[in-house]
């Protein structure tokens, strides 16, 4: 196969597949082709190195709250994780050693952003133009994405006038000189949860600015010893034994969160309330950091710190709703005016803004966000009809409330690589999914939800209209099943000479 170089991805030579993002599910999905034996593809990745949003977020305290020897690749386990739960710094080095060791940089074009992608229907060709202008070509194209890749920076009033120093956690401000200062944290989602614990260490005072509470549960962490690592490395079969046990144990909890709601009170409640009364003695103070929603609405949060921390005298829980900042801090509406000299806005992702800001073009002309009006939605969460030969991971309704998203992500992958080679064995130049089956499914997925634990109040699993275009609504193992063994009739094979539907 041919190798992708500078040279030729500029004449314009077609690739077999150009993949979008270089994290988690861009890698994987590299591996899986180099192990298909396909050599000419690209991988376009918008920063200056791989590793996506553990690249991005390096705020203190930034960690995984996945279990690391399951938040892994399964071809790939690393036996010298430090802790059960792993810090940022460990999965970024963990990437970059995945991308070393399959020999994936030399398909990287990196600090390459794409701005379009356009379905040549004439030539059954992807158009992928790059924002320095260049345009690739591509017979597939894979979104390596993913769904917490652009940062929500909400529009206060003011947030221009400010004259401190303003950042969102995923854009950490390593030279920003904290230790002392007055700092508010617009936010308490699951990046401020992890970065407010270190930040009231060292602040002189610290201002949490509060929307809503979370369910909180305490994180079982704790590091791994020497001999246990030791073992990791010289009996490979246990590392692929503890995975499956982590597996199992977290797949249980799927059950909660889609079948038996009631099972949240003895999974979340019961823990939270026993963590609160034990590190928050202020009974004013508790009823702040009490959530008034069911629980596992939104998401659940895994710390043991944060409640604790909100107890410190050098921190105050600010629950009254922000008017505006100011060129000092931050007034509240009830007045009050929090002087400031540093804010971070913890204020998660836009997650269900899938592929924004690229402009994503298939059959006729169609506008993938023109498709997605009424939210966003896709086949198994990969595919979507009049987009031929275009996948996503990661996609629709595919993240998780109880497991790893990796997981999900190899499923993913794994049916993508079915596709090609059904394309392949039939002799297509594109495959795309049945608009009935795309419409028929997804009526399903909405209908499964509307009995989960994610309705009944506003996350950011749910769009502005209402639709939860994130969570799958099911069992991770399900999910495999339909992924890597369900039918494929779904979908449309197209013959190269006639493009016509076999």
């Amino acid at each position: 196969m041919r190798q992708p170089d500078a040279a030729s991805t500029a004449s314009g030579a077609p690739l077999s597949a150009l993949i979008i993002g270089a994290g988690f599910a861009g890698l994987g999905m590299a591996v899986a082709l180099r192990k298909e034996g396909i050599d000419d593809f690209v991988i376009v990745e918008k920063a200056h190195d791989v590793g996506g949003v553990w690249r991005d977020n390096r705020y203190p305290g930034a960690a995984c709250d996945v279990p690391s020897h399951l938040y892994s690749f399964s071809f790939e386990p690393n036996p010298d994780w430090s802790h059960v739960f792993a810090r940022q710094p460990e999965i970024e080095a963990y990437l970059r050693r995945c991308a070393d060791r399959y020999d994936l940089r030399r398909h990287l074009q990196l600090r390459c952003e794409v701005t379009e992608a356009r379905f040549d229907e004439a030539r059954e060709l992807w158009q992928v133009t790059l924002a320095d202008g260049r345009v690739l070509q591509a017979r597939m194209l894979i979104s390596g994405v993913g769904q917490l890749s652009r940062p929500s920076i909400p529009k206060l009033p003011g947030m221009e006038q400010f004259r401190g120093r303003s950042f969102h956690s995923a854009y950490w401000d390593a030279d920003e000189p904290l230790a002392g200062k007055k700092i508010a944290v617009v936010g308490t989602g699951a990046s401020a949860i992890q970065f407010v614990p270190p930040l009231a260490q060292i602040a002189e005072r610290l201002s949490v600015f509060q929307r809503s509470p979370a369910w909180i549960l305490p994180r079982p962490d704790r590091a791994y010893t020497r001999l246990e690592r030791r073992l990791f490395r010289s009996v490979p079969g246990l590392m692929r034994l503890l995975r499956l046990w982590i597996y199992l144990r977290y797949e249980s909890r799927a059950l909660a969160f889609t079948r038996f709601k009631s099972l949240m009170t003895i999974a979340g409640k019961i823990p939270f309330y026993r963590l609160l009364r034990r590190q928050v003695s202020d009974p004013a103070l508790r009823a702040k950091l009490t959530p008034d929603y069911p629980i596992g609405c939104k998401r659940l949060l895994l710390t043991n710190e944060y409640l604790a921390t909100m107890a410190r005298p050098n921190v105050d829980l600010v629950t009254d709703g922000i008017r505006r900042v100011t060129e000092t801090g931050i007034e509240t509406r009830d007045g009050r005016h929090h002087e400031v000299d540093t804010i971070i806005y913890g204020t998660g992702f836009a997650a269900t803004e899938f592929l924004s800001p690229m402009r994503i073009v298939g059959r006729g002309g169609r506008d993938l966000n023109e498709a997605w009006r009424g939210g966003a939605m896709a086949y198994l969460g990969v595919a979507v009809p009049g987009f031929p030969n275009f996948f996503m991971l990661y996609g629709p309704n595919t993240n998780l409330g109880h497991n790893s998203i990796v997981y999900m992500i190899e499923s993913q992958i794994r049916h993508v690589m079915r596709c090609l080679r059904t394309m392949r064995r039939q002799g297509a130049a594109c495959v795309d999914v049945d608009a009935q089956r795309y419409v028929r499914y997804n009526a399903q997925i909405q209908q499964r939800l509307s009995t989960s634990v994610w309705n009944g109040c506003t996350s950011w699993y749910v769009d502005a209209n209402g639709h939860n275009s994130t969570n799958w609504p099911g069992f991770t193992l399900t999910y495999r099943w339909l992924t890597r063994f369900g039918d494929l009739t779904a979908y449309r094979f197209f013959d190269r000479a006639t493009a016509e539907s076999r």
